[in-house]
């Protein structure tokens, strides 16, 4: 009798087993083809966060390459020829700030002034004394387009 129990035994053991696999192999493709598409979204954030970096160092490059060292060091900074300068450009305060690189409020401070421009600040100012209205603009659509 005990050798009828094991045969019956390990016959349900075989097929119990068969069964669970059957079952289970849905989930292992599935879960094969996610751990694919994971990797591959790895490696399209790594890839885009490589070009958010070389594309952040760009920006930061084209605004001092814009003004060479001698011209900074001559800038004299007047809260009076800020004012000045930006209206002639015909610009908000937020604009204005935009094409330096700070906000709004840091414009008007430095009108009232409240504060002064650091001086890798100074050299974007530089620059936009030189600018003509149009450019200025052509500027800030470029600036409004990269950031969507």
């Amino acid at each position: 009798m005990s050798n009828i129990a094991v045969v019956l035994r390990e016959e349900i053991t075989r097929l119990s087993r068969k069964e669970i696999r059957s079952q289970t192999k849905a989930l292992r493709n599935a879960s094969a083809e996610y751990r694919k598409k994971i990797a591959e979204m790895k490696r399209q954030v790594s890839e885009l966060q490589r070009k958010v970096t070389s594309l952040e160092k760009q920006v930061h490059r084209n605004i001092p390459s814009q003004v060479g060292e001698p011209d900074t060091k001559s800038f004299r900074f007047s809260a009076r020829g800020l004012r000045s300068n930006r209206k002639r450009l015909g610009l908000s305060a937020s604009d204005y700030g935009k094409l330096i690189g700070v906000t709004g409020q840091t414009v008007y401070k430095w009108e009232q002034e409240a504060s002064r421009p650091r001086e890798q600040q100074m050299a974007a100012l530089a620059a936009l004394r030189r600018m003509g209205k149009k450019e200025a603009r052509e500027r800030l659509e470029e600036l409004s387009k990269e950031g969507q």
